[in-house]
């Protein structure tokens, strides 16, 4: 942990929406890598800061945030929706997805809630419901393992939780409007249109 000036204050944690990716972080780290700030943590939605009042104030660093479009989260209910977005990424994106581990088991067990209360306040607050969300995440962690092409539709299939290659299959289409086999053919086309 970077050593405090004798001027700055206690680290103080900040929950920020739209910092999903290694991308943000690392964007995140370049941008408060200024005189007056001490980065003790940065990951996806969670910042660690402290500060030397006399050089930066919270305010500012708020509005060089808000600027890269990341927002600090300051309603209890919608800090809980950004971790649980949080933890669906983790999941799917971080290789830890299981097939055997449900999504309403992982959450209810991670947070202590009730999985009818979960997907209600993340509807509540998203403009998707959690389902959808999930499914858009197992999507693009589909298209990245295709990109790689080291495990076949089948492994990728059990490796996701489909239950069959078939229902991959129709959920990527719905979700893409590419098959899977076009889009095997031209993997990163897809990419260059958007």
């Amino acid at each position: 942990m970077p050593p405090r000036t004798k001027t700055s204050e206690e680290p103080r944690t900040i929950l920020v929406k739209n910092m999903t990716s290694s991308c943000c972080v690392h964007l995140a780290r370049l941008i408060l890598s200024i005189d007056g700030i001490v980065i003790h943590e940065i990951k996806p939605g969670k910042l660690v800061l402290s500060i030397d009042a006399k050089k930066i104030t919270w305010k500012k660093i708020e509005a060089i945030l808000a600027g890269y479009g990341i927002e600090i989260i300051r309603d209890r209910e919608k800090a809980l929706v950004e971790q649980i977005k949080m933890a669906m990424i983790d999941l799917v994106q971080n290789s830890t997805y299981n097939a055997m581990v449900r999504n309403s088991d992982y959450l209810v067990e991670r947070f202590g809630m009730s999985y009818p209360y979960i997907t209600t306040l993340f509807s509540k607050h998203e403009n998707t419901t959690l389902e959808k969300f999930t499914i858009q995440l197992k999507i693009e962690k589909v298209k990245e393992l295709i990109r790689y092409g080291e495990l076949t539709l089948s492994e990728i299939a059990y490796m996701m939780g489909y239950s069959s290659v078939q229902y991959l299959s129709t959920q990527f289409k719905s979700i893409t409007g590419v098959s899977v086999t076009d889009f095997k053919v031209t993997p990163f086309a897809e990419d260059v249109a958007q």
